[in-house]
């Protein structure tokens, strides 16, 4: 069974394209509202399901959270991917922030991942607000991936790893 997103109730939730703009435990400036750092926030949950989700081929939505959840899920499976190869901490570093430096996509352009799941977008601000939510969520899980994906001692942890190699909804990673 696949695992949902707890943020079901979006009262008072900006949205953009479809999807919601929910709040985050991060530093990193971006259009995101501030979450409380005791509380879980989107992210905390695309990590900690990560492993059961990308068994699976199909995803049935819920609520507009479980579409960024699936965003989530395949973005792990891209950091993981870029990390596949480097044997310490700081090679994994290097090419997190390679991979953060990459244009983000949005709905409506050609290398956008997931055609139909997100509205397009009503204006060029819209885009802009959401290519930034996705920049500032992506900069956020891969700084907390590499805090799983590397032991303390900054050797690779293989049981994180090896899901690089598996595809989520038969997605082939580049």
């Amino acid at each position: 069974m696949v695992y949902h997103s707890s943020f079901v109730n979006e009262d008072g939730i900006a949205k953009a394209c479809g999807c919601p703009l929910l709040p985050l435990k991060s530093h990193v400036k971006g259009p995101a509202p501030v979450s409380d750092q005791d509380r879980t926030d989107i992210v905390d949950e695309a990590i900690s399901f990560f492993r059961a989700n990308v068994f699976f081929k199909n995803f049935d939505i819920k609520s507009s959270a479980d579409k960024l959840l699936i965003y989530l899920t395949l973005y792990i499976n891209v950091a993981l991917k870029r990390l596949e190869g480097c044997r310490t901490l700081a090679e994994g570093t290097k090419a997190i922030i390679n991979l953060g430096l990459e244009k983000v996509p949005v709905p409506g352009e050609p290398t956008f991942p997931f055609g139909g799941l997100f509205a397009l977008p009503q204006s060029p601000q819209e885009a802009e607000l959401f290519r930034n939510y996705l920049k500032q969520i992506r900069e956020e899980t891969s700084g907390r991936l590499l805090s799983v994906a590397y032991r303390s001692n900054g050797t690779p942890n293989k049981w994180w790893l090896a899901f690089a190699k598996r595809k989520f909804m038969n997605i082939i990673v580049p």
